[in-house]
């Protein structure tokens, strides 16, 4: 048995400029947060983010560290489209792979399952295949001779989740409404790492919720850490719902001031006390 739990900056020891990251979540909810600020005070630049994507993709674009983003969107969830991305797409500072989200997911099973692609019917007839004229279609083999399109596999480096729960062996659940593909971003990476709101030992992920929510095996599993609070502001049901009025600010604020006043820190514990200094300033 191996203990993988690791710190937010020693993850980010591990990954490198150029790497292609996966980051799980969707939108903004249930993001490995902490794992992106722990990344942000990091020299680490010039990647190619996979992701369902979300304030992740913003802070990472607005800080210039975006090379290439591969995605079926970016959104506050509550926000339609995430400010950053945006300004980051207008300015041409990052170049952007768009897929169908169906296209996507395939993308993410393909390299799970180390396929170099797998054939889906989303996508043809669309403009898809015409912003993005490097895809293929591809023929059936079979009698019926379908046309459909080749998606290639999302193969990447590292991936960032953030789960619930987790053990110090890798294992980790999610207790909310939806798992997001977490576990295809694990299987899909060389190496990947969890965050997670609470370190339980491994009994007691049984006995916190049904078996399907054990979604995550230690088989694919770098390391684990630990992270209260760790998704915010997105949410992480039922632990915590999304911080509206901080996504507000977030989404309101220019880049230079709000990355000066709360991602400037030494480390996660600074960025939470400024957060609830923050909070005690609106009551």
């Amino acid at each position: 048995m191996t203990d993988k739990t690791m710190t937010p900056d020693e993850v980010v020891g591990r990954l490198r400029s150029g790497m292609t990251l996966g980051i799980g979540g969707w939108g903004s909810r249930r993001k490995p947060m902490a794992l992106v600020r722990a990344l942000l005070r990091s020299e680490i630049t010039d990647l190619t983010v996979i992701s369902y994507g979300g304030p992740d993709v913003g802070l990472l674009a607005a800080a210039g560290r975006v090379r290439r983003l591969i995605a079926p969107f970016a959104t506050l969830d509550s926000v339609p489209l995430e400010p950053h991305f945006r300004a980051a797409r207008e300015g041409g500072s990052l170049a952007l792979t768009e897929y169908d989200e169906a296209m996507f997911m395939w993308g993410l099973h393909a390299a799970a399952n180390r396929l170099p692609f797998l054939p889906v019917r989303a996508g043809l007839g669309s403009d898809v295949m015409r912003v993005n004229p490097e895809l293929r279609t591809v023929t059936s083999p079979y009698a019926d001779g379908e046309e459909f399109v080749a998606v290639p596999a999302l193969r990447m480096d590292a991936a960032l989740v953030h789960l619930n729960r987790a053990d110090r062996l890798g294992n980790a659940q999610y207790l909310g409404p939806d798992p997001y593909f977490d576990d295809l971003f694990c299987e899909a990476a060389d190496s990947a790492y969890v965050s997670c709101e609470q370190l339980v030992e491994s009994a007691e992920l049984a006995k916190s919720g049904p078996p399907q929510s054990l979604l995550v095996s230690r088989h694919s599993v770098t390391g684990v850490v630990e992270t209260p609070n760790g998704a915010h502001f997105t949410s992480c049901a039922p632990d915590y719902e999304r911080d509206e009025a901080f996504q507000k600010l977030y989404a309101t604020t220019p880049w230079p001031e709000f990355a000066a006043r709360f991602l400037s820190g030494a480390g996660e514990h600074d960025y939470q006390s400024a957060v609830r200094t923050w909070q005690e300033e609106q009551r």
